[in-house]
Parts: structure tokens; sequence; C-alpha cells
């Protein structure tokens, strides 16, 4: 009778409150709950991670990295190294201890764009124009360090640099370049790049967004989905097909362009910093001045993403290392049963099967970097490079998943977050299936990426 009397006591409260629009929240019921019914912990804050589980650290403290096993260091020079600690040195003291939090509210860290400047980053491969002009293995790197603790902070950098800037840098004229690359590379504006669609991710070449030649400029029509960086970019480079001569070319749109609008994506599960957007284009006027001068064709779009896809797979290869290094010191210090899960010997063949996955994936990268640097990279190379590292590494945190148990879901530990944030890039830049099928063509000759006409369609 107690029971009901207080369920009474509940529903006559609730209807009081319903007029006013207002429900059973902490700030109704308070510390002391209803008529003094006991809340449960109701209002409290959660315990920090430390404090819950003291026996392991977080990843706001990032671990040393330990996973350079054949002592692969020694393939570099003494530059890259420097410029390798530098970027590591940076994401372990200043971005592991806040990033964990903005990953969980899909909130982009603005206030490490300048801390990001002042690595001189920016612009990677590009040489002038204020930019690194670094080597594409530095420039892999720099890409692999900071998926290391935080994927997403590599993809804005990735989106901004090797695509955005890299457009421009490669693909612009002169007065172009000088214009709009000294900006970038100090960070003082960010870039995004505007070539999938709604209807065409893969069959990117089929895009259907166009650009009207008009008196002193062009009239750009259509949208843009999955833009990275589209929500706050100062730059948005789009690609568009010219209606007079039906090929693609590319267009520099300055934010705030009249019938330009970019919104966010929300509700995704992975790379939940990056600000996906859609954007809508609507009679954008383009003056001449910012037509890309050099991009006539897709083919030209292809000199971009050859760059970009050596720099994406880096990326997996940065986040297998971060998962090796937080699980190897997080097997050492929890224990059951009396010792550590290190001692354990399915635990150390796991560990050990994740060593092996990172070692040989950063091998593909560097190797893939020198092709690149002789001239001998195919687009084949690439792609398998990129297929194949994220597949290995979804494997790699699949198993740090195992590994740390149930904080194998905490974003606390990195290893949920960089299983999630894993998944995105395992399908941007061509999914691991087109990429598959590109080197396929290359080694077999036969191309098989679009299917065949049916016979139907070829007798209609």
């Amino acid at each position: 009778m107690e029971i009901d009397r207080s369920f009474q006591r509940i529903a006559q409260l609730a209807q009081q409150l319903q007029p006013v629009g207002r429900s059973l929240s902490d700030e109704t019921l308070g510390s002391r709950g209803i008529e003094g019914m006991p809340t449960l912990g109701v209002g409290l804050p959660a315990l920090e991670i430390e404090k819950a589980f003291p026996q392991a650290t977080p990843a706001t403290s990032f671990p040393p990295s330990v996973s350079d096993f054949y002592q692969l260091d020694d393939l570099l020079t003494g530059e890259e190294r420097a410029t390798r600690d530098r970027v590591r040195a940076f994401m372990e003291s200043e971005v592991a201890p806040i990033i964990a939090k903005y990953w969980e509210r899909a909130e982009f860290p603005f206030e490490l764009i300048p801390k990001f400047a002042k690595l001189n980053v920016s612009g990677g491969t590009i040489k002038g124009y204020g930019c690194p002009g670094m080597s594409i293995l530095s420039s892999a790197l720099v890409n692999a360090e900071i998926a290391r603790v935080d994927a997403s902070c590599s993809t804005f950098l990735m989106v901004h640099t090797c695509l955005g800037m890299l457009t421009i840098g490669m693909l612009a004229s002169e007065e172009q370049k000088q214009r709009l690359l000294p900006p970038l590379a100090r960070l003082d504006h960010v870039s995004c790049w505007g070539l999938t669609e709604p209807g065409y991710g893969s069959d990117a070449s089929s895009l259907n967004t166009t650009a009207k030649k008009v008196e002193g400029g062009w009239l750009l029509n259509g949208q843009k989905r999955w833009i990275g960086n589209a929500t706050f970019a100062d730059i948005l480079v789009i690609f568009a097909r010219n209606t007079q001569t039906n090929q693609i070319n590319g267009f520099i749109v300055k934010k705030g362009a009249k019938g330009l609008k970019a919104t966010k994506i929300e509700n995704k599960i992975g790379l939940r910093i990056v600000q996906n957007g859609d954007i809508v284009l609507s009679d954008v006027f383009v003056p001449d001045e910012d037509r890309l001068a050099n991009i006539n064709s897709f083919q030209d779009t292809n000199k971009v993403l050859a760059v970009s896809r050596v720099m994406v797979a880096w990326q997996p290869i940065g986040i297998a290392m971060g998962v090796y290094d937080v699980c190897h010191r997080y097997l050492k210090e929890r224990k059951q049963f009396g010792a550590p899960l290190a001692a354990l010997q399915i635990n150390q063949e796991k560990l050990v099967r994740m060593l092996g996955h990172v070692q040989a994936m950063y091998l593909m990268g560097w190797r893939l970097c020198k092709l690149y640097d002789a001239g001998k990279m195919t687009p084949g190379h690439a792609s398998l490079a990129k297929a194949w590292n994220t597949k290995v590494a979804r494997e790699v945190c699949a198993l740090g998943r195992e590994l740390l148990g149930g904080n194998g879901i905490l974003g606390d530990f990195n290893v949920a977050k960089a299983f999630c944030d894993l998944e995105p890039i395992y399908t941007y830049e061509g999914t691991y299936e087109v990429n598959a099928l590109v080197t396929g063509r290359e080694v077999t000759g036969i191309a098989s990426i679009k299917p065949p006409v049916s016979s139907r369609n070829k007798r209609s």
C-alpha cells in the first residue's frame, strides 16, 4: 500500500508540472527526491575516471610510443624524426588532455587552431607561399602522429592541407596561389574540399553540381555532402560541371557567399569532432578570378587525390600505433587474479598480433612514400595501401577493444574513440572495395569498378 501511495504522489506531481512544460528533472526533484524518497544519485556528477578506476591511466595522459619493435626509426632522416617528435610532443601535451570531451560533445576544439598554426605543418608538401615544403614522408608522419592521439584532428588538417590547400598549390594560377595560400598556411583561414555529392560518392566523376558561365564569372548550383570543415571553412574548393564543356572545373567559394548554405551532419558515431557538412549552392556567383585556372577535367582532380590517398593511408597507421600504446600500458597496469593482464598468454598473443600489424602497415606506408618520391607510384599502389591499412587497423582496434574489457567502450581510454573513428576512414577517400578494384585493375588489366551494362539496356 505504501508503494501505491508513493506512485500516486509521483503521478500527482507530474500532472501539476505538465501545464508549464516542466518534467521530473534534477532541478525539480533536488537532492532529497519527492517527499523524502531517495533519488539514487540523481543530480550527482560522474566521478572523474582517475577516481572511478584508479588501476589504469586514462588517455588524457597519453602513453609513450612503444610500437617501433623493428627500429623503423632508422629509415627516417634526422629532419623527419625531429618533425615527428615535435608533433608527437604537441599532441600528447596539448591535445590528449582535452580531446575526449570534445569528441563526446561532437564539437570542434577551435582553441587548438592557433596552436596547430605554431607547429608550422599546414601546407604540408607545398613549397613557398609560407608553407613548410616538407617531404611527402614528413607530411605523412605528421598525419600519423596527429591520428595517433586523435583521428578527428588529423582529418581536419588533412582536409585543409592535403585537399584544399594542395588543390590550390597544384592547380591554381600563380596569382591565386599568392593570394590564397599564405593565410591558409598560417591557419588564419581554413579550407574545405567539395567533391562528394548526395548521389555521387564512389562515382564522384559523375557529379551533378553545375557551373554556368555568366558575365564576369560563374553561377554554381548543386549540393555537396560529407564535406569536412564545411561549417566553418573560409575557403571552399568546389568542383562543378561546366555546362558548356560538360567537364569538371574547380572554383573558390568564399565563406558567406550569397546563396551558399552549409549545415552540420549530426549523429555520427565516428570522427565526431570533424564538422562534416551538407553544402547547398543556389546561384552562388564566383568571379572569374576565383575559377581555379588548371582544373579542366576530372583527371586534374585525380592529381590531388593521388597525394591525399598517400596521406589517408597513414591515418590508420597512426590510429593503430595509438591503440597499441594504450593497450601496452593498460595490460601492465591493470591486475586481475593477482597478476597484471599482461601475464596472461591470450593477452600477450593479441598484443603481439597488434604489434605485427602496426609494423607491417608502417613499412607499406614508408615504401609508398618512397615510390611517390621516385615518380614510380601508381594509383594501384596508393589504393592498396589505403585499403589494406584501414582493414588491418580495424583488427588492431577490435583487439584493443577486447583487451580493455569494459573500459574498451569508454572514450577515456582512447580505444573506443579510435575504434569508432576508424570506420569513416575505412570508407572515405575511396571505400575498401573501390580501392581494391583500383589495384585489381592494375594487376589484371581488367576494369571492374562500374557494373557492366545489361543486355536489356544495350538493346533499349
